[in-house]
């Protein structure tokens, strides 16, 4: 693939996967590409989510699959100067995105949540992964999203008061569901909420005790969106861009 003609984007719009009957001939490199490229997302995020689906196809692989994984590595010739950007921030403070697709998997109809938090103007963490069960409508689809990003934004603020640099505000949640918003915030407990209790309670306490606040943002402005589905080119480019994925100057 080193000759190989770059990509504007890791994946797809249009394609689907569906079960095929033709297997792939030689698994083993399938998943050595792609154990390679789980450690490229480290500094990678815009990968994450295209390396996520090739991660769920190690058992039961096909040729389609392979042809995944040679849009990936096409897209990566194409930014191989490209990084995660890390700078001076004079802000402290933590706001993160959160994100699904509503039974965006055409095999099972799971959703994938995704999510990216921020320290300042610095990404620090990131997330992309099919959800274990299926969601019978958006709202708990993103709700599942909200109590994963709230989980790993409790942890990044106990890091940072370990290091003594929380600046004590609450942090804000960013989603683009409406119902998920106002779910949040209602004290009311709503009987077909039933089967998502433990999130329930986990983000709702969060949200009584002031430590995060949640927020709603339109989908245009969704930075997590990137995590959860394939993007046309250009919405790519630009999610790329505000996540500090950015080409960098060979140093002289």
């Amino acid at each position: 693939m080193v000759d190989c003609k770059p990509l504007a984007t890791p994946t797809a719009v249009t394609l689907v996967v569906t079960p095929s009957d033709q297997p792939f001939e030689n698994p083993t490199q399938y998943r050595r590409i792609v154990g390679a490229l789980q450690y490229l997302t480290i500094t990678r995020p815009d990968l994450l989510y295209a390396v996520n689906r090739l991660c769920q196809f190690m058992h039961s692989l096909i040729v389609d699959h392979w042809g995944l994984v040679k849009r990936v590595l096409r897209y990566t010739k194409g930014t191989l100067d490209y990084s995660l950007r890390l700078s001076p921030s004079s802000s402290t403070t933590i706001h993160a995105y959160s994100d699904f697709d509503w039974a965006g998997c055409p095999i099972d109809r799971k959703s994938t949540s995704g999510y990216a938090v921020y320290l300042g103007s610095n990404l620090v963490s990131w997330l992309s992964r099919k959800q274990r069960t299926v969601a019978r409508s958006s709202t708990i689809a993103e709700y599942k999203a909200l109590a994963d990003v709230s989980a790993e934004v409790t942890w990044v603020v106990s890091l940072l008061r370990e290091l003594g640099l929380h600046s004590g505000q609450p942090s804000t949640l960013w989603c683009d569901n409406l119902g998920a918003t106002y779910l949040c915030a209602n004290p009311v407990f709503h009987a077909r909420t039933k089967h998502v209790e433990i999130d329930y309670h986990f983000v709702r306490d969060k949200v009584a005790s002031g430590d995060i606040v949640v927020n709603f943002v339109s989908t245009k402005d969704q930075l997590a969106d990137i995590f959860t589905k394939p993007l046309p080119g250009s919405r790519f480019a630009i999610l790329r861009d505000k996540l500090n994925v950015v080409a960098h100057q060979p140093c002289a």
